[in-house]
């Protein structure tokens, strides 16, 4: 899938997280995936509903700054990125940013464990694996002590 946005022998791997952005589970899968291969990581926020009330401008915020934590997050290991916002369904996340940057040659979806994960809950990895061209990893959190309260 050589694009004009790739570099020559640089693939491009998509990350799509949230509430797991911070865990040791995902920022070592990100580390191998660096370390085996040249490669330009992309992160994608879904911009989440909270609990209770919320604004389409708060829900935006808090995505924004999220993305800057995961950035910021991620450069403090050497792992340089950019991202998105994407939709709060994760599915359509994804979906929107390959409709207009398709040229991704992995995703690395990070997740809650199988009980508190609303996205294993979704089926969200296996979704995924059906309707994109290119492999996706599932990296689950063991815990949530990292896990943010998004």
């Amino acid at each position: 899938m050589a694009t004009a946005h790739k570099g020559v022998g640089m693939d491009r791997c998509l990350i799509v997280a949230n509430k797991t952005l911070m865990s040791e589970e995902l920022l070592k899968a990100v580390l191998a995936k660096r370390d085996e291969r040249p490669c330009r990581f992309h992160l994608v926020i879904p911009a989440t509903h909270p609990w209770g009330a919320w604004s389409h401008g708060s829900v935006r915020a808090m995505a924004k700054e999220r993305l800057a934590e995961g950035i910021a997050h991620f450069a403090e290991y050497g792992i340089t990125c950019d991202g998105d916002i994407g939709d709060h369904n994760p599915v359509r996340a994804v979906t929107d940013l390959l409709a207009h940057d398709g040229d991704f040659d992995e995703i690395i979806v990070s997740t809650l464990p199988v009980g508190p994960s609303a996205w294993i809950h979704e089926d969200v990895p296996a979704r995924l694996r059906r309707m994109v061209h290119v492999p996706v990893t599932h990296v689950i959190t063991a815990s949530q002590r990292h896990a943010a309260a998004v």
